[in-house]
């Protein structure tokens, strides 16, 4: 098991753990390093940092992974160390809570067009207080028995391309990094291998404020990390990782830690972090 994880996600978002039981279990399993990383919100960091009292030995780092849209498919950037009481940056991110009701509203109504009812209100309530996404409409239609995993609602029906998949309001992703970058953040570029020519989409993030890509990921191959960590060094970024875990279904998700990201990787984001004196004064808080 690895000590860091820079991508996580908890119910503030569409994850199944509370931000506590995300960090309760990361010290579970020895982790020393944690980013808390939320779809387009940043309401889990508070209750995190204060479940992190409990836990010294682990260090929380508040974060945000914002979805965006290019040319060549979808690209996710995360913001690390972020000062998530900036009233500019939480203004903006409640435009994209919005637009994810109206996605999930509308993948809903694609559904029963399809034949594959799921009630809006219970959609509704697997969300919680959190924004609401895929996994919780995917949870809905599993309870009602129209899939037999959650990995089938995706592949079928309301993964990109799916015959019940809705777009969202999305920004660029330069756009994103400025935002993070305005919120006093380190940005990251998500699971680079999601867009076609990622070397070419870092090249202009990088000119906007990028700090780092993230190569060790969930499913990456050795030959696909070995490739992204070149890309790293040969622009001067941080070679970040995680495993986008989300506590949705132990059978088809790697567990927190095990992308083997270097403890030397979030040793790097904090020295930036503190070299930059990020406008939150924060860090020292944190680390």
């Amino acid at each position: 098991m690895g000590r860091v994880d820079l991508h996580v996600h908890s119910t503030a978002s569409d994850g199944r753990l509370s931000p506590e039981e995300v960090i309760a279990k990361a010290a579970g399993l020895g982790l020393t390093y944690i980013a808390l990383t939320d779809h387009d919100t940043v309401d889990g960091i508070v209750p995190a940092l204060a479940a992190g009292t409990a836990f010294p030995e682990l260090t929380i780092i508040p974060g945000i992974e914002i979805s965006t849209d290019t040319e060549g498919g979808q690209a996710h950037v995360l913001g690390y160390f972020i000062d998530y009481t900036d009233t500019g940056f939480t203004t903006a991110l409640e435009g994209f809570r919005s637009s994810r009701e109206r996605r999930a509203r509308g993948m809903v109504a694609r559904l029963a067009e399809l034949g594959i009812t799921i009630d809006w209100e219970r959609v509704r309530e697997l969300a919680g207080d959190g924004s609401i996404g895929r996994p919780h409409i995917a949870q809905a239609m599993l309870e009602k028995g129209h899939i037999k995993s959650f990995r089938e609602a995706f592949d079928r029906y309301i993964g990109a391309g799916g015959p019940a998949y809705v777009e969202r309001d999305k920004m660029t992703p330069v756009e994103a990094v400025e935002l993070i970058v305005r919120a006093g953040g380190l940005p990251v570029l998500a699971h680079p291998l999601t867009v076609t020519g990622p070397e070419d989409l870092v090249i202009a993030l990088k000119a906007a404020g990028l700090v780092g890509i993230e190569c060790y990921y969930k499913d990456y191959s050795h030959d696909e990390i070995d490739t992204l960590a070149g890309i790293a060094a040969k622009h001067g970024l941080v070679p970040t990782g995680g495993t986008d875990y989300h506590g949705i279904d132990v059978n088809d998700e790697v567990m927190l830690g095990s992308t083997g990201v270097p403890v030397e990787s979030v040793e790097r984001l904090i020295s930036l972090a503190h070299v930059r004196t990020l406008r939150l004064a924060k860090v020292s808080d944190i680390v």
